[in-house]
């Protein structure tokens, strides 16, 4: 199930673009044209608004659902006829489109609040299949095994020297969840001291190694701008993104990679290691913007962590950096005439 965030930002967006005029009406009157929206998920957000404790969160929602009702590239002030929520449901295989909103089987929308992410993915689907399919994969083994396996050997036999050599295995593979949560327990929330120096060697080896597989991925032009492509989630069909950032509302058409082409050329696409807590590669491109001749930058960069504590699976998130709205191939989502 969705937790509550979510289903504020999503389903209050969707409402806003009913044509009710306030929210309080578009509220009680649970409007049949959204759909898959069940009593219990209206009751859930009655009592929200009623608490006022997410007020700021429906308010913007509401803001951003009535912005595409009227928007020219929007809806136009037509009231759709089906707004399809998708919630938690699970589609029967990887949806390479972001979508959380599904307006007249036609318009796509994609609810980010507060959010700089771009992917979740396996490490090896990002560094070695390049999101291609973006499917999970067969990851036999932790990437950190795949990509430093002396750094993280030596970095866990320091950990469980600190532990204590007769309660934990001799290699990380070998470890239990109460192995695991032995080491949890005894290094508290950060590393202790001791152990700092040789985390940071470790952390430091993954992020090079994984810049180097991942540039080993990419030795052409045209591999190099697809992969831009997939991770600013430019895709076939185009599709909207509405939310907030701390910059403001974020209102946002994603173009096509067709559309990508007519307007820019990518000129470099940057690849490093770069020193941080978590093994962190930076990514950037320089593009050209074909009818001004000018020079943009796009970047951002992944994180190679473990996703639920330490020493569990690991992950790569990959993050925005620039700005929603000065990225390249996001096009505003333009206003009535003559606001």
């Amino acid at each position: 199930m969705a937790d509550l965030l979510t289903e504020i930002t999503e389903i209050v967006t969707g409402l806003g673009m009913t044509g009710f005029e306030h929210l309080v009406g578009a509220l009680a009157a649970r409007p049949g044209v959204m759909r898959n929206v069940s009593d219990a998920h209206w009751s859930r957000l009655d009592a929200a608004f009623d608490a006022g404790t997410y007020a700021t969160v429906f308010a913007q929602a509401w803001a951003n659902g009535r912005a595409f009702f009227e928007s020219p590239d929007g809806l136009r002030d037509r009231v759709p006829r089906v707004i399809e929520w998708k919630g938690s449901h699970q589609a029967p295989g990887f949806d390479f489109l972001p979508v959380d909103l599904r307006i007249d089987h036609v318009y796509l929308v994609s609810c980010k609040y507060q959010s700089r992410i771009l992917a979740n993915s396996s490490p090896s689907n990002l560094f070695v299949r390049r999101l291609a399919d973006r499917t999970a994969g067969a990851d036999p083994a932790s990437w950190y095994t795949v990509c430093a396996p002396d750094e993280y050997q030596h970095f866990y036999s320091c950990v469980r020297r600190h532990v204590g050599q007769a309660l934990l295995p001799a290699t990380p593979q070998e470890l239990t969840a109460v192995h695991v949560q032995r080491v949890r327990s005894v290094c508290g929330g950060a590393w202790p001291k001791q152990l700092v120096p040789v985390w940071t060697d470790f952390s430091h080896a993954v992020a090079a190694a994984s810049a180097e597989r991942w540039l080993q991925e990419l030795p052409t032009a045209k591999r190099q701008e697809e992969m831009l492509w997939r991770l600013l989630r430019l895709n076939p069909s185009s599709y909207f993104v509405l939310g907030s950032s701390d910059d403001g509302p974020l209102r946002l058409r994603i173009g096509t990679p067709w559309d990508w082409r007519q307007s820019f050329t990518l000129q470099a696409l940057q690849i490093a290691a770069a020193p941080a807590g978590q093994p962190r590669v930076n990514w950037s491109a320089q593009l050209l913007e074909k009818e001004t001749g000018i020079q943009r930058l796009v970047a951002g960069h992944v994180e190679v962590r473990w996703a639920h504590g330490r020493f569990s699976a690991v992950e790569a998130k990959v993050y925005l950096d620039t700005p929603h709205a000065e990225v390249p191939g996001y096009f505003p989502l333009p206003s009535p005439e003559g606001d």
